[in-house]
């Protein structure tokens, strides 16, 4: 290859592409200025989708802890990257400063991981995509979406973010309630979809179904988002399939319609898992949907803890304390391990995801002035 071979390699181009799909993006931000034809390769699709598919083949896995401290006016949103090696007890490696979601107590979450690519969004209409291996993050633009001229003000609820594999896009679902002061006036609801391809939102029909407000617990999987939802008959799932853009619902396990529950991603298979609201001691069943709901097994009493955050590589579970810690816990040796992380009640998140080179059109980082630094 005669770009290849202006670096002194003598092996094969295909070969060469295939060791360097397996290395870290840090290490290929900084290969990119060793010559004009890997630079250009590690842009394509198919180089994009190898290294992505190693990273996934091998579990490695990032994460991404946010929180939230301080009171409802100036206290501040904050992102820690952990370590994920081992015997370093994911210990907080980096910090993260995101000024475009400001100070004071607005309920910013985290969607995703989708391909690398996270969402974060806040109720106020501040919706943003951040590829934290490549650094760059783009601001959504304002909906353009029509809403009733006699609404008096605007709400948002029930984001979803997820892929589109058949048009290759990235697109962000989200519900909008329109309100007005005369009570006479039910509240408007409505649907829109944000396409990164056009960059650009439109209105979506919702079949008269709307979402819990519990962001927190809603998940996509496989091309479907889905949230807690509530419709006619009571509780169940609402599904947005990401390529036809069309609503379904699926019905819950009859233990779960009237329990407190969540969504989260059981070994590639959508799982909900029920807990009780109250208790010093609480036990967590998980049901996971395969065709159909089936009980996939019961952790029995665990002490001091609100609720599950998400899976850990080898069946662990990472819960918010009762004491509002982030703590690991391990269904073989009922080890609960506290790992030194706290926030305000009900603003922990941990996110999982791997690496990627995908793109999103957006800024640096260092544009949007985003703020990276060692932890203390």
């Amino acid at each position: 290859m005669q770009g290849l071979s202006k670096t002194g390699s003598d092996l094969p181009e295909v070969l060469v592409l295939e060791i360097l799909s397996k290395l870290p993006v840090k290490s290929l931000t900084r290969f990119r200025c060793v010559c004009k034809p890997w630079s250009c390769s590690f842009q394509t699709p198919l180089f994009i989708t190898k290294h992505h598919n190693n990273n996934l083949r091998n579990n490695n896995l990032n994460l991404l802890f946010k929180g939230f401290q301080g009171n409802t006016i100036d206290g501040l949103h904050y992102f820690y990257q952990l370590s994920t090696e081992k015997g370093q007890n994911f210990s907080a490696k980096q910090k993260f400063h995101i000024p475009f979601f400001g100070k004071g107590w607005s309920n910013l979450f985290v969607d995703g991981p989708c391909n690398g690519i996270l969402c974060l969004n806040e109720p106020e209409d501040k919706v943003a995509l951040w590829n934290p291996s490549t650094r760059e993050f783009k601001i959504l633009p304002q909906s353009s979406v029509q809403r009733p001229p006699s609404a008096d003000y605007t709400s948002f609820d029930g984001l979803g973010f997820g892929y589109d594999s058949q048009t290759d896009d990235y697109k962000v679902l989200r519900f909008v309630i329109s309100h007005f002061d005369d009570l006479s006036f039910d509240p408007n609801h409505q649907a829109e979809l944000y396409s990164l391809r056009s960059d650009s939102w439109k209105e979506i029909s919702t079949n008269g179904v709307y979402v819990r407000d519990c962001p927190l617990f809603n998940k996509y999987l496989n091309g479907f988002y889905y949230w807690h939802a509530a419709g006619d008959s009571g509780y169940l799932i609402l599904s947005f399939d990401m390529v036809n853009e069309k609503f379904s619902t699926l019905s819950l396990p009859s233990t779960l319609v009237q329990s407190y529950w969540h969504l989260l991603d059981f070994n590639g298979l959508l799982g909900a898992i029920l807990q009780p609201d109250e208790g010093t001691e609480k036990s967590f069943d998980l049901w996971v949907m395969n065709g159909s709901w089936t009980k996939q097994f019961t952790i029995e009493s665990v002490p001091g803890v609100e609720w599950p955050l998400g899976f850990w590589k080898n069946g662990e579970l990472f819960f918010e304390s009762s004491e509002h810690q982030l703590v690991l816990f391990h269904p073989s040796t009922r080890e609960l391990k506290n790992l030194g992380m706290h926030a305000e009640k009900d603003t922990m998140q941990i996110t999982a995801y791997v690496e990627s080179l995908v793109t999103i059109n957006g800024r640096s980082e260092y544009e949007e002035r985003i703020i990276r630094c060692a932890s203390n």
